[in-house]
Order: structure tokens, then sequence, then C-alpha cells
């Protein structure tokens, strides 16, 4: 059957192609064709390793343009990962039966098309379980991490409002967790938002401490998305676990198939999965909520009592099946793509470091590999990233990208405002290859010299004036 609509699909975009001139592609390029014409590490083909190939469906292989034509669009090296990920192409092929074939709505009882369908979805609820050593049962799938994170926080809240009203979370989480946060502060709700350490990770003493008896919830990111700093989930479970009625929740989006998580060894009782932040599809999530000993919470939505009466609506199979495809591959890969990664990330760094001085690491530097901020000493990060059109790459959080104000997770770090103004944001992912790194580090050396040399600051600097002695009031 996939075979069948594999050749549907090369038809119609056979006839695309014919129709629209030989410019035109199913779908945009990703970093999966970079892998295809440049160059790949050796190791990177070993022990069945995946490489796209051009029989995979949805993905142009062909060198994509560098120069810089007037007439020619130029698609830049994609480091944004934090903000989303491609769809791996075979988490594609898994989802595209589901789309035109198997078609039924999984919550249909009475015919085989809603019987495969719920057999895809159990499958798919199986390898989300597995990939953080839950059981099948706790997973409940919503339409990614912000509304899990609001159904975690304000559902356990909520419910536990009569005699409990005080929330623990830290002041470098998500926006959507501080927005969850300030939203139950209006309902009367005591939020406690704790500190961090210049390397971004939580006093576990200070967590300790601001316990209370009427504390109902510790929700506390397990990575970050602007720094990659790691929070230290088993030791922050253990604590939790101490205090009779506390949960704690973990925004897990940027951590779930990037490093190894256990819900039991760790002690977590809710968890925030989203799809397309681990090469899976967007529009889908899911939420970890433990059932022995049984988390309790009130549901956002209402209706017809889908997934445990906790998320009313009907799945969308094919996204569904997309994230259980991506936590499968993941789960599999997740070794050996973080040493990549790793490896990938060192070749950055040190590149960067080897060329350029004043460069500061914002963020725990044994944090995820993957995500790497840097900031430059007299560079204006908005200036950074318009002459840097050949590459993707963001200053912060994708969902507070449109505001002009300091990122609040640097601040929280105790980095200063013009330091936090320069940072730079890169991530590293599956499909990033050795020639695009050593391609960014060329760009970002001459584009950092040249801003420089036009900054008076850094020429003061050179000059061996001390700029944060002088008082500029005066001046």
């Amino acid at each position: 059957m996939l075979a069948r609509v594999s050749r549907t699909v090369a038809r119609r975009a056979n006839v695309t192609r014919t129709l629209c001139g030989s410019r035109r592609s199913f779908v945009q390029p990703s970093g999966a064709d970079r892998a295809s014409v440049v160059d790949v590490p050796s190791t990177y083909q070993e022990e069945n390793h995946f490489a796209p190939s051009p029989d995979m469906l949805g993905f142009k292989l062909e060198a994509p343009q560098r120069d810089s034509s007037a007439t020619e669009q130029v698609r830049p090296i994609y480091l944004d990962l934090q903000a989303t990920t491609p769809v791996d192409p075979r988490v594609l092929d898994a989802m595209l039966p589901y789309f035109t074939d198997q078609y039924g709505n999984p919550h249909s009882r009475t015919h085989a098309y809603g019987w495969e369908a719920e057999k895809a979805v159990e499958v798919a609820r199986k390898n989300v379980a597995d990939i953080i050593g839950a059981d099948t049962k706790d997973i409940v799938f919503t339409s990614g991490a912000t509304e899990t994170n609001n159904m975690a926080i304000k559902g356990v809240a909520r419910f536990h409002k009569e005699k409990k009203r005080h929330v623990i979370t830290t002041q470098t989480e998500h926006k959507c967790v501080l927005d969850s946060c300030r939203k139950l502060s209006e309902e009367g709700f005591d939020i406690t938002y704790l500190p961090v350490q210049k390397n971004g990770v939580i006093d576990l003493a200070e967590l300790e401490a601001a316990i209370r008896p009427d504390t109902s919830l510790i929700s506390i990111m397990a990575v970050n998305n602007e720094t990659g700093v790691i929070q230290p989930l088993k030791e922050i479970g253990a604590i939790a676990r101490k205090h009779r009625g506390v949960y704690f929740h973990t925004d897990a989006a940027q951590a779930v198939g990037k490093i190894p998580l256990d819900v039991n060894e760790m002690n977590i009782d809710l968890m925030s999965i989203s799809g397309h932040k681990l090469y899976g599809p967007k529009g889908v999530g899911a939420a970890y909520v433990r059932r022995r000993p049984r988390v309790r919470l009130e549901p956002i939505l209402s209706g017809g009592g889908q997934e445990r009466g906790l998320r009313s609506g009907t799945l969308p199979t094919a996204l569904v099946v997309g994230l259980g495809e991506a936590a499968r591959i993941a789960q599999k890969e997740m070794a050996r793509d973080h040493a990549r990664i790793k490896q990938l990330s060192d070749r950055l760094i040190q590149g960067i470091n080897a060329e350029v001085e004043q460069v500061v690491r914002n963020g725990d530097e044994n944090g995820y590999p993957g995500c790497v901020n840097l900031s430059f000493s007299y560079v204006e990060g908005e200036s950074l990233l318009m002459a840097l059109k050949e590459i993707a790459l963001s200053s912060g959080s994708a969902c507070t990208s449109a505001s002009l104000e300091p990122s609040y997770v640097l601040r929280a770090l105790g980095a200063a405002e013009d330091m936090a103004h320069s940072s730079l944001r890169f991530g590293i992912g599956r499909f990033t290859t050795e020639a695009e790194i050593d391609f960014v580090v060329k760009r970002i050396v001459a584009t950092v010299h040249r801003l420089r040399e036009m900054s008076p600051l850094w020429e003061m600097v050179q000059e061996g004036i001390d700029i944060n002695s002088i008082n500029w009031s005066q001046h």
C-alpha cells in the first residue's frame, strides 16, 4: 500500500515539475538535502546510520545554491534546531498512509477503518512511552508542548486549589510556562520564581527551602531552549517526592530524544513533549501524566472524554504516528546522534574561539551540545544576524523573537544587557554536517571582525580604555 502511495506522490511531483518549471520541487529542501551534497564524516555511514537517499519521499536531493545572484533565492544553512527540526524522511514515510488510505477516526469502534487507526495510535503511544521509561497508559496526546504545559500547570493547581495554592518554577522557563503561572497568580495563586546560578542551573537548597505546606507543583524545564542548560531532574524529583502532595512537572520539549530520560528513576509526575523538536511533525505533542501514584488535574478542554478524559478531541492519526515514529528513531539513534552533535558543537566553538576574542558562552558548558549560545562583546546581535543572511540563526527563543528586549533567560544568568543583546543561539542537529559548521565558522569570524572595525567602543578597548569606568552621563 505504501508503495502505491509513493508512486502516486512521485507522479504528482513529476506533473508539478512539468507544469511549473525545473525550479519547482515537492517540498522545500531541508538540512537533509545538504547531507547528500556536502562532506559527511566517514563515521556517519557506519553501523547502518541513516542518511537521506534519493528514494525518500518529499526530499529534493540537489545541491543548494550558495551564490548571491539577485535572480535566485538562496536557501540559508539551518542552525535553528531549537525553534524546530525538519521532519525525518522516515517519519514522513510512516505518516503518509494515514493521510490517504488509512484515514479512519481512531475513536470509531464499529469498523476496520477505526480499528486500524486506533492500532496505529497505540503503537505510537508505546513508542513515546518507551523513550521516557513510562507506562503506555500514562501518555496523553496533545497539540504540542505549549498545550501540555498549560494543561499540567493550570490543571494541577486548579484541581488542588481548595487546600494548596502555591506553585514553584524558575526564572528561565519557556514563556508558556511563565505565562501559565502569571495566569494562576491572577486567580489568587502564589508563585515562587526561583533564580538560577550563573551557569543556569538551579540551587537545590533554594528549591527545597521554597517548598511550603500549601505547595502543589514544582515545574522546572529539563533542557533550556536558549542555553541548552540541563537541570538536575533526578535530584529535583527526589526533593519533590519527600514532600507529600507536591508534584514535579518538567517541560522536556528540548530534552526528549536528545538526552536519556526515565520518569520513574527521576520521580517525574508530569512531562511535556513536542513532536517538531525531535524530527516529527508540527501540531502534535504528548503529556506524561503519572497514574501510580495518581496525579489529579483539571482538564482544560471539555468534550468527548478522549485520552482518559484529560484531553478531549479527535486525535490526528497521521501526526500521532509521526510523533511515535520520531520517538522510536530517536531512542534507537540517541547515543550516536549525541556523540556526533557533540563533535560538531566542539568544532564550532573551537573554530570561533580560535579566531575571535572576547566571546562568552552562556550557560553550563556541560549542557546539551546541540544548543550553543554565544555572546560577542562589542557587537550588536541584531546587526550580526542581519549580516549573516546565509545562515538561519536566532538570538533567542522563537516564541519571544518579536521582542526587542534582551533575553530574560540570559539576564537571569547575570549577563549584562549589552552581552545579552549580542548573543546568538546555534542549533546543531541530526542532519547538520561538518562542511556547514566550517562555513558558519568562516562567516561568523569575518562578520564579527567587520562589525567590530566599525565600532567606536571596540576601538577604545583596543587602545586600553576601560569603558566600564566611563561615566557616560557626563558626555
